[in-house]
């Protein structure tokens, strides 16, 4: 029998909310990077993840720029390129005995860990600790895992 080889699953990676507004939002200093970013989980050269709580935060702060229905049709989209992780009683109990200053990247770090999530993708990443996940900068992101390069 020949050897079986199991393609390699995509690495899971957590996209802060920080990259999807950028691209959302089409700030200019990070809207190429975070396009890319969204491009790797369209593609699937990576698993992209959503917490949970980010998409009420991406509705609210979109919302007040593009209108409710921009703020819907993008979070539909975004749905179909990356999944929903659980935000949950243990995320909540972890993040608030969590050491990271802000409660947002505490939640964000600990729906990670939780949801079993290989890497976070976010522009503050000296806001979280590298002590059981990756931790990219869009750029990095890119440069890891793109096809091309």
């Amino acid at each position: 029998m020949g050897s079986s080889k199991r393609k390699a699953q995509p690495v899971k990676v957590l996209l802060d909310t920080n990259v999807i507004l950028d691209f959302a939002l089409e700030r200019h200093l990070f809207l190429q990077d975070s396009e890319q970013v969204l491009q790797l989980a369209e593609q699937r050269q990576i698993e992209g993840f959503v917490s949970a709580s980010t998409m009420s935060d991406l509705y609210y702060i979109i919302r007040k720029q593009k209108g409710r229905d921009w703020a819907f049709d993008f979070l539909r989209r975004l749905v179909t390129i990356c999944q929903v992780a659980a935000v949950d009683q243990s995320v909540i109990a972890m993040a608030l005995a969590s050491d990271i200053k802000d409660f947002e990247d505490a939640i964000q770090h600990s729906t990670a860990i939780i949801n079993e999530i290989d890497a976070i993708a976010t522009r503050n990443k000296q806001d979280f600790p590298v002590d059981r996940i990756q931790i990219f900068t869009p750029t990095e992101l890119i440069q890891r895992f793109s096809l091309s390069s």
